[in-house]
């Protein structure tokens, strides 16, 4: 397994297996990996020849300091895991590598319209780093395809927007979400849990499953409602519970083919996102 830190020394790595043909996957990581991450690994190793894993905790993702302080940080643990699941490369950049002018200065890529509700409403600013820290892994690592999970199924979409209209040649691939035997969606914030509201945490898909087998087209409002109600009672402080479009995230239209709830809530000070997939009856 190889570790690069420097951008300069990665691309001349990468420019040796494709002077070969070798095809390259890209897992982008912010690292604290867990069995998620090792499924998006796996799927990745099937769509390639040749697997970089990237751990970078991007500061401007994150909407508070004290946010990003708090993330974990386990770069040694994460490298053995690696080792032990034969990864061609992992990318470790230091803070400077990728934002040589400082995280002030830097541009970034702001994708209208997908960006603007649900977690964009309320972590303004966060899917404008995401997509910055993304479009700076493709141009250094020139993939061939990306994985990401299911779980962040709004950044999915807008990655996947932001692919199409910077014409990057480069196929994103959907990871499904890995669920603990319980069914809450793995997650690294998922550590900052106490045990009691570990125990609290599954209630969230719950609601998410308890909203698909009620479904109703006719009947959404009440739907959302229920759930943030429901979610409430059990101790959960909820952003949003919201139906949409799976294509588009809009609000829920006669004629679509495939709907997604999402929702975002609190269990005391880590913040919980999941979603559902189902068709539209």
């Amino acid at each position: 397994m190889k570790i690069f830190s420097a951008c300069e020394a990665i691309r001349d790595h990468i420019s040796q297996y494709k002077s070969t043909h070798e095809s390259i996957a890209l897992v982008p990581t912010m690292g604290h990996l867990h069995d998620g991450h090792i499924s998006l690994i796996e799927l990745a190793k099937t769509k390639a020849t040749k697997v970089v894993v990237s751990i970078f905790i991007n500061p401007i993702q994150f909407n508070q300091v004290s946010d990003y302080e708090r993330y974990p940080r386990t770069l040694n643990d994460d490298l053995e895991k690696l080792r032990q699941f034969n990864i061609d490369v992992v990318f470790t950049p230091d803070l400077d590598e990728l934002y040589p002018q400082g995280t002030t200065n830097t541009p970034k890529i702001i994708i209208p319209q997908l960006t603007e509700s649900l977690e964009g409403q309320y972590r303004p600013g966060h899917f404008d780093g995401v997509c910055t820290v993304v479009c700076k892994l493709f141009n250094i690592i020139t993939p061939d395809v990306a994985i990401f999970g299911a779980k962040d199924f709004q950044q999915l979409l807008i990655i996947r927007r932001m692919t199409q209209d910077l014409n990057f040649n480069i196929d994103i691939i959907c990871g499904e979400t890995r669920r603990e035997a319980d069914g809450l969606a793995m997650s690294s914030r998922n550590s900052h849990l106490s045990p009691a509201q570990r125990t609290l945490a599954p209630k969230l898909f719950s609601a998410l499953q308890q909203t698909k087998d009620q479904f109703s087209s006719n009947d959404i409002k009440t739907l959302q409602e229920k759930g943030v109600s429901w979610l409430e009672q059990h101790g959960f402080r909820v952003e949003y519970f919201s139906i949409r479009d799976a294509e588009n995230l809009q609000p829920i239209t006669q004629g679509t083919d495939n709907a997604v709830v999402l929702a975002a809530a609190w269990l005391g000070e880590t913040r919980l996102i999941d979603n559902l997939l189902f068709p539209m009856p």
